[in-house]
């Protein structure tokens, strides 16, 4: 039986970001299969009653020190987009959209790093679009997806699920029944795909 790290995320999250950036290589390293599983953060945290660390601004402060520590430590470029935090439905919508079209590698690998590399202000529709265009991706469809009803659904179903399995946070990782809260638990994450 293969193993398997399911990821919960949202693009939005930069601490989904540098989990993203670090996935691949540790299921390559374990021989495991990554079960990508998008979700809308805004949405877990107002079931959950949680809150961004940007509405405590100490805590704030903290952790945009302390992701750049480890956006250092993997070896990964980060930078704090301008426009953060944004409404990540339509990108959200777009995840689940790409997935079904068996594009979301490639969606991802235009996304993540058009937010949280090049600064891209993705709450604007035109950029989205721009940056789709340039990575490969039929814009046009995925954009027209995103605002259909059964993409709007499975969205809402996947996060009202993620809550239900006890998520709270971004990014989130399950090996089996073990669930892992933040991309500082990556380590775990790995001894447990390697047990």
């Amino acid at each position: 039986m293969t193993k398997r790290v399911e990821f919960y995320f949202d693009v939005g999250s930069p601490s989904g970001y540098l989990a993203w950036s670090q996935l691949p290589a540790i299921a390559a390293e374990t021989g495991a299969d990554i079960e990508y599983c998008p979700v809308l953060l805004g949405g877990i945290f107002k079931a959950t009653g949680n809150a961004t660390p940007a509405d405590v601004p100490a805590k704030g402060r903290y952790l945009a020190l302390d992701l750049a520590r480890f956006a250092r430590r993997y070896g990964v470029p980060l930078v704090y987009n301008s426009a953060f935090p944004i409404n990540t439905i339509g990108l959200m919508r777009g995840a689940v959209a790409a997935q079904q079209a068996g594009q979301l590698d490639a969606y991802l690998d235009v996304i993540y790093p058009a937010f949280w590399v090049h600064d891209v202000d993705l709450g604007k529709p035109e950029e989205v679009v721009r940056c789709l265009r340039e990575g490969g991706l039929d814009a046009e469809f995925l954009m027209r997806r995103v605002q259909e009803d059964d993409v709007k659904a499975e969205l809402r179903a996947r996060s009202d699920a993620a809550v239900e399995r006890g998520l709270f946070g971004i990014p989130t990782m399950f090996v089996g029944g073990e669930m892992f809260f933040g991309q500082d638990r990556l380590e775990m994450v790995r001894e447990a795909l390697a047990a």
